[in-house]
């Protein structure tokens, strides 16, 4: 036996060795995603006046805030609502629909320098994006007179497809989603177009910087041309909710759809800069009657869907990592404002895989997930006014 291998011996060796060595690291990747079926339920911590929004940051001591619609953003402590308001910015927002104040993100540095930032329709329909710190005594307090105007994006065409989501990603980046400017079908053209800042996913640094609000990063796509230099990703329709999965450095997008489509878009961070993913040219994984010409190259959907079973618009969740739910770990949670089911899915770039329902009942009104700093997840419902988290039975 030896002498028949003879030198050949030690390659044959690592050869069989390397082929175990993947199977086995396939078999663990395999395992990393739990199977959804259960071990899990959802639990109403509170009810808050048209709640669209949930976030935990690092930093805040474990506080977990939730944006009201209107211009409020209220707290939850220790699973209880605490009373009072964060911040009160009621007077600068205009509500109703699709508008309002729609997200908060924390600065990665929050603990020290106290700074967030918050997203909102203005009174005349145009997107901003303002800056506020916590008052220096107290953390539980955000004074509207610390606010600073970081980005304004010119909205006026309708009322519709707003967007609405910041998130800093695992780069400590500002990102920020925009809808199409509203109308049907895109009328003006604004997600391909890569001179507006509308249907885009954007990037910045939000500090201010001598007399400018905020920094562009050297590295985003079009930083130098062709096209605004604030653009990340092009190509959306209303990417209202979006997340990161951290754990894999991978941007996630519910992109909402026209007529038929909704869809779920999950990519590498790398290779979403500069991507498009196809909107108005194609809805989901269809092409959109009407629509632009098909681009050279475009982002097809991990999973798009239907409208059937009164299914409307996709309310994106996020990637769980709470180690409390085996089940859940590595699934992204999803669900359609319409349909009112909650799902879960294996996310992988090249597709998503056993997309199923969490089981857990059906609630028209879904608004937003949220997670906060240890992974927990919560979703808000805008027609009870009830937020909920899910853990573990």
């Amino acid at each position: 036996m030896r002498g028949s291998l003879g030198k050949k011996a030690p390659l044959a060796v690592l050869m069989l060795v390397g082929v175990m060595l993947a199977a086995l690291g396939q078999t663990v990747a395999q395992a990393a995603a739990g199977d959804g079926r259960g071990g899990f339920g959802a639990s109403s911590i509170a009810r808050f006046k048209d709640p669209v929004y949930v976030h935990g940051p690092r930093g805040a001591n474990g506080l977990v805030f939730v944006v009201e619609q209107a211009g409020v953003i209220r707290m939850i402590k220790d699973g209880h609502k605490l009373g009072g308001s964060f911040l009160n910015i009621n007077r600068r927002v205009q509500s109703g629909g699709e508008r309002g104040l729609l997200s908060v993100a924390f600065s990665p540095a929050y603990g020290k320098n106290r700074r967030f930032y918050v997203f909102y329709t203005d009174g005349k329909g145009d997107l901003v994006v303002r800056e506020y710190r916590t008052a220096r005594k107290n953390p539980r307090d955000a004074r509207e007179g610390s606010g600073r105007t970081v980005l304004r994006i010119r909205h006026r065409f309708a009322p519709n497809h707003n967007g609405g989501q910041l998130q800093f990603g695992p780069d400590r980046k500002l990102y920020i989603s925009t809808g199409d400017g509203g109308g049907g079908g895109d009328p003006k053209g604004n997600g391909q177009d890569k001179r507006s800042l509308l249907g885009k996913i954007l990037r910045i640094d939000p500090r201010r910087k001598g007399k400018q609000p905020y920094t562009v990063p050297r590295d985003n796509p079009f930083r130098k041309g062709p096209g605004a230099r604030e653009i990340f990703a092009f190509g959306l329709r209303n990417p209202y909710r979006f997340s990161f999965d951290r754990a894999r450095k991978k941007i996630v997008i519910g992109d909402v759809g026209q007529d038929r489509r909704e869809e779920i878009d999950y990519e590498k961070l790398g290779n979403a800069r500069g991507a498009n993913f196809g909107w108005n040219a194609f809805e989901g994984d269809l092409r959109y009657p009407g629509g632009g010409p098909v681009p050279k190259n475009h982002e097809r959907p991990i999973l798009d869907y239907s409208h059937d079973g009164g299914r409307c618009s996709i309310t994106g969740g996020y990637v769980v990592r709470d180690k409390r739910i085996p089940s859940l770990f590595g699934r992204y949670v999803y669900a359609d404002f319409c349909g009112g089911r909650l799902r879960s899915l294996i996310p992988n770039t090249k597709g998503a895989r056993k997309d199923r329902s969490l089981n857990i009942g059906s609630q028209p009104g879904i608004s937003s997930f949220g997670e906060d700093a240890r992974g927990r997840i919560y979703f808000a419902n805008l027609f009870s006014g009830r937020v909920f988290t899910i853990k573990p039975k």
